[in-house]
C-alpha cells in the first residue's frame, strides 16, 4: 500500500494494543480532555496535504474507522454517521476520518479504494487518511472503531470517547441514541465546557 500519511509530530508516544473496549480513554498521554491535541500533517485520499494547526479557530473531529468493523458498519450502512457528518459541518466543524489499519489486516485500503468507498457511503468527511504505520493512531491512543476525539477551536482536546451511548452492533441500535460528538460540538457553540468530555470507547479494535 502506497504510504500516504506524512506525520510531523512534536511528541510520539506508543499505546497499548489496540482491544475490543477502550480501558481508559488516553492511554496517551496526549489523548486526555484538556490537554493541547498533538499536531500532525498528514496527505488525504485525494491528495491535499492539510495540518490540525491551520484548522485552528474551528472544531475538529477525528474518526477512527475501519470499512470491515461492524461497529462501523452500524453507523455508515444507517446513514447515521452520515448524518452526523453533515450536523457536524453545519456546526463549522471540519471531519477526519482516519483509517490506521496496517496493510493486510482487516480493513486496509489504498487510497483509491477508499476514494470508492467514501463515494459509495456517501459519506462526507472533510479528509480521509490513511495511516497504514499506524503512526497518527498511536500519537491519539487510538484504541478501537469508531474512536472519537473532537478538538476545539483553541486546538485543546475537548473530547474522547464513543460515538454514542450504545455499545451495540446492531443497525437498530442507532435509534435514539445519545451522540457524544455532536453533543461536545453543541457544547462548544454555545461556548460552554463539553459537559461529557471522555466516555469509554466500544468497537473494533485498531487494526496496527
Amino acid at each position: 500500500m502506497t504510504r500516504l500519511l506524512t506525520l510531523c509530530i512534536a511528541l510520539v508516544t506508543l499505546a497499548p494494543a489496540a482491544v475490543a473496549t477502550s480501558p481508559a480513554v488516553g492511554d496517551s498521554p496526549h489523548g486526555f480532555p484538556g490537554q493541547v491535541a498533538p499536531d500532525f500533517t498528514a496527505t488525504d485520499i485525494t491528495g491535499a496535504t492539510f495540518s490540525l494547526a491551520e484548522h485552528k479557530g474551528k472544531p475538529v473531529v477525528l474518526e477512527w474507522t475501519n470499512p470491515d468493523c461492524p461497529f462501523v458498519k452500524k453507523h455508515y450502512d444507517t446513514g447515521n454517521m452520515q448524518t452526523i457528518q453533515a450536523k457536524a459541518s453545519e456546526m463549522g466543524a471540519v471531519w477526519v476520518s482516519i483509517n490506521s489499519s496496517a496493510p493486510g489486516k482487516q480493513g486496509a485500503l489504498t487510497a483509491q479504494e477508499a476514494q470508492a468507498w467514501v463515494a459509495g457511503q456517501g459519506a462526507a468527511p472533510t479528509h480521509y487518511v490513511l495511516d497504514p504505520s499506524g503512526d497518527l493512531g498511536r500519537l491519539y491512543g487510538a484504541k478501537v472503531t469508531p474512536h472519537i476525539f473532537v478538538v476545539d477551536k483553541d486546538g485543546v482536546l475537548a473530547y474522547a470517547g464513543a460515538i454514542d451511548d450504545n455499545d451495540s452492533s446492531a443497525p437498530e441500535s442507532v435509534e435514539g441514541a445519545g451522540n457524544y460528538a455532536l453533543a461536545a460540538l453543541e457544547d462548544l457553540s454555545e461556548g460552554r465546557a463539553v459537559e461529557t468530555p471522555e466516555t469509554r470507547a466500544y468497537g473494533c479494535s485498531v487494526k496496527y
